[in-house]
């Protein structure tokens, strides 16, 4: 898993209680002036957002980043598909894992690093019903044990 240094933006917390994550890595990103500046105000939601393969490039689609308020006509679609910068070498390994069966492409969190945005993007598998209950169980027991441990001393 990737070590996250620098300004986190946004997070994806949804994604880690619907999907298995099998890998992840670091992606740039193509973006305006005024996205920049609305990003780094924090104005940015990666909740229902996803990445696909489009002829060879790597497209993030649904990330919703709010209009800049001093942008004026340079703010764009707030909803637009955006490029993802990855090696060749990286498209065509997520290409492999993608034509399997249930595998997708889902951004964790954007941040800065070194004055510049970031995408988190992970490699994760759907989860069926049964495998959110068993996650819920396993931290109510967590929990549980945890609070009884401190009422002990």
């Amino acid at each position: 898993m990737s070590k996250v240094k620098g300004k986190i933006l946004a997070s994806n917390r949804k994604a880690r209680h619907d999907f298995f994550i099998e890998d992840t890595m670091e992606t740039g990103i193509v973006l305006t002036g005024t996205e920049v500046k609305s990003m780094r105000q924090g104005r940015l939601n990666l909740k229902d957002s996803y990445a696909m393969v489009e002829n060879g490039e790597v497209f993030i689609h649904n990330m919703h980043i709010s209009p800049y308020e001093q942008g004026n006509i340079y703010n764009v679609d707030p909803l637009r598909k955006r490029k993802l910068l990855l090696n060749k070498s990286e498209i065509r390994k997520l290409i492999g894992y993608i034509t399997q069966k249930g595998y997708s492409l889902i951004p964790l969190s954007a941040y800065l690093k070194n004055g510049k945005v970031k995408i988190e993007l992970s490699l994760a598998k759907g989860k069926k019903l049964y495998d959110k209950r068993q996650d819920i169980a396993k931290k109510d027991a967590e929990r549980r044990i945890r609070r009884h441990l401190s009422e002990k001393y």
